[in-house]
Formats: C-alpha cells, sequence, structure tokens
C-alpha cells in the first residue's frame, strides 16, 4: 500500500530519512510530503516513531478531475466498504492547489456525498447512521488530480502528549526534532537552548538521543479502523518500549522567565527524559563544556518584541556566542534580514515554516584552527 507523511516545506529529506532508518521503503519526495510503500506495520512504526512528519495518511484512491462530476463519480468508484463500516461517523477535510475545482468545501461535500452513496449501496441500506467511530477522509486535490486518503493519525504527529502548557509563540514538536536532526545532534554532544520556552528543542533532542519514540503515549485514528488488526499497535509500540534508553545526557535548557523554566520540567517529566533547565538570561549564559550544539528559537519582533528590543536581543546573543568558538550554532528566526541585524553571515541557511510564518534556521559552524 502507498502511504503519505506529509511535513513542513524544508524538513522533506528529513523526513524521508528517518523512514528509510526504520527499514521503510520510500517511493517519492514532493514538496510538503514523503510517499512510502509498505503494509499495516510499516504504517503503525512510521505513526509511532516518526518525529518530523506532521500526520500519516493511507492512500485509498487518485484519478483526474476538473468537474464535480468526475471528482463525484471518482470518489464513488472506490470500494468504501473495504475501509468504512455501515455505522462510521464519516470526517472529510480537505485542500486544493493549482486545480480548476478551488472550492474546498464544496469538494469535501461532494466527496461525503459520493463515499455515502457508495456505502449505501455496497451495504444495500437506505441510511448510513454514523453513530460508529469516526473516519477521517481527506481529500487532495493538486494539478486537477484527486488523491483520496485515510488520517492514520487523528489528532497531528506533533501532539506527542508531553506538552499540556504553553508559553507565547512555542515551537512545534516537530520542528524542534527537525532543528535537533538537521544540527547532526549526536547523543553524546552537548546541547544547550539558551531560550528554550516550554522546553521543545531540549525535550526533543533527548528523546532522540534516548531513542526514545516521539508518539509512544498516545493514541492514532488508525486504532479505531473496523479493518484493523489490534495486535499491529501492539507490537509496534513494545518493540519502541524495548528500544528505549533512559541515559542522563548532556542537554540543558535555560529561560529568562520562570513560567518557562517551570513548565519546561512539567513537560520533561512528563517525556520521560531527565533535563536540567534553570532560570537564565541569555546574556549571563555560560558553557560547563569546551563544545557542542546550541540551538535557539529567539522572539523575531513580531508577537513578542518590538523591533528595537529585538535588535539588541540579537546583538547581545552575537556578543555571547561569539565567545563559543568551538560550538555549532544554531538559530531560526523570522526576521528577514537576520544576518544584517546580527551582524554576522550563517555557514549555512534553510527556508522553513514555523506556524505558519516563513523563516530561516541559520546555522554557523565552529571556527577550524589551523594545523
Amino acid at each position: 500500500m502507498l502511504f503519505i507523511a506529509t511535513c513542513k516545506m524544508g524538513v522533506e529529506s528529513i523526513t524521508a530519512h528517518e523512514l528509510r532508518a526504520l527499514g521503510i521503503e520510500v517511493v517519492a519526495v514532493h514538496d510538503a510530503r514523503v510517499i512510502f510503500k509498505g503494509r499495516f506495520d510499516s504504517m503503525a512504526r512510521a505513526c509511532l516513531w516518526l518525529r518530523t512528519a506532521e500526520r500519516v495518511l493511507m492512500e485509498v484512491g487518485s484519478f483526474p478531475a476538473a468537474t464535480f462530476d468526475e471528482l463525484f463519480n471518482g470518489v464513488r468508484a472506490v470500494n468504501w466498504k473495504d475501509y468504512l463500516a455501515k455505522d462510521t461517523f464519516i470526517h472529510v477535510n480537505g485542500k486544493s492547489a493549482k486545480s480548476t475545482l478551488f472550492s474546498v468545501s464544496d469538494c469535501q461535500s461532494i466527496t461525503k456525498k459520493a463515499i455515502v452513496e457508495n456505502l449505501k449501496a455496497a451495504y444495500r441500506t437506505q441510511t448510513i447512521p454514523e453513530t460508529g467511530k469516526r473516519v477521517i477522509v481527506e481529500v487532495g486535490l493538486l494539478k486537477d488530480r484527486v488523491t483520496l486518503a485515510l488520517d492514520c493519525c487523528g489528532a497531528g504527529l506533533s501532539r506527542r502528549g508531553y506538552r499540556t502548557y504553553n508559553v507565547a509563540a512555542p515551537l512545534a514538536e516537530t520542528l524542534g526534532a527537525a532543528l535537533v536532526l538537521l544540527s547532526r545532534y549526536w547523543p553524546d554532544t552537548p546541547l544547550i537552548d539558551p531560550m528554550c520556552g516550554s522546553g521543545t528543542i531540549p525535550i526533543e533532542a533527548a528523546m532522540i538521543g534516548n531513542n526514545i519514540a516521539p508518539s509512544l503515549n498516545r493514541r492514532f485514528a488508525a486504532e479505531d479502523w473496523p479493518f484493523m488488526e489490534d495486535r499491529l499497535f501492539l507490537l509496534a509500540r513494545q518493540e519502541a518500549r524495548d528500544c528505549a534508553r533512559h541515559d542522563k545526557l548532556p542537554i540543558r535548557g535555560y529561560d529568562m522567565d520562570e513560567r518557562s523554566v517551570a513548565l519546561s520540567r512539567i513537560h520533561a517529566k512528563k517525556a520521560g527524559v531527565e533535563v536540567p533547565f534553570e532560570v537564565r538570561r541569555v546574556q549571563e549564559l555560560r558553557m560547563e563544556y569546551e563544545k557542542g550544539v546550541l540551538l535557539c528559537n529567539p522572539p523575531y519582533g513580531e508577537r513578542m518584541l518590538t523591533r528595537g528590543e529585538t535588535e539588541t536581543l540579537y546583538a547581545d546573543m552575537r556578543r555571547v556566542f561569539d565567545k563559543l568558538t568551538r560550538w555549532q550554532i544554531g538559530i531560526i528566526s523570522g526576521m528577514e534580514d537576520f544576518e544584517k541585524v546580527y551582524g554576522k553571515r550563517a555557514d549555512k541557511r534553510r527556508k522553513l515554516s514555523n506556524g505558519g510564518m516563513k523563516c530561516t534556521f541559520y546555522q554557523f559552524f565552529p571556527e577550524r584552527k589551523e594545523k
């Protein structure tokens, strides 16, 4: 079967690498999605282990459609009885890009009507009561081609279950994990986040370092599918538990806000990782290690600080970070002229998205000493 791992723009290669590391065959990599092939056990493992994907979808049909009649007939042609019970509560999500049929609400309505008509004929009934388990159907249109899929996740994969309280402008767990993986973090490497907020980056790093499946402590929509074997997720979870470690790693999180630090400690405990969090201003940063990885998500001057305050903060960051000559520095920012304000050109840049806002991940590598 074909599955789709959706992800944020800019992290597709990381998501594909994660799938290959799980022994899952990657078929294609497109903008914001990775297509992979496998059985239901592959899907269950992908749901549990993917750190940078937003959702996992199972493709059930694909066809061209430039009119509503073509959409209706194409959806109705799918053998929905294979996937939906007689009383399934059918929830349809939709999206459309570069297609003649651009009204998402109309596409959703027509898709659901076609599914219901198909099920009524298949079950030889006049009504579909929709009193049973909910199944999410996604209809996506891209360049007049329709893809029908079942949402395996329900809540997005960023909902790990450990972050129950938020701070202003929180970083999504999936993006936090992507930053750690993009930095090529290794478990024995010290990792510091001097502006940790609710603790996302240090917690994700600790989960990566201890090989803890990010979605081990949550349920998925696929577990309620009428055709899904219960044992598949049970086996996948047991495998994940057997792989996990609980080592104390050289990871630290700091923030000037006492409430943020308190929340970070709560979230780390819920995630099952041991990460020290302390109240400390970035201007007071002192390192107990000679080298490592520093990652941070400072304010962009959009929602939390004024432009002037942000410029002052970035200047302070530069003064402190320049002393860390053997550290790799990674900063994500939505400020378009970040390098000008920061006063230094990055060695590497990657375009990303944070909460719908375009941003860039700037990486500064350690100085190389002349031999």
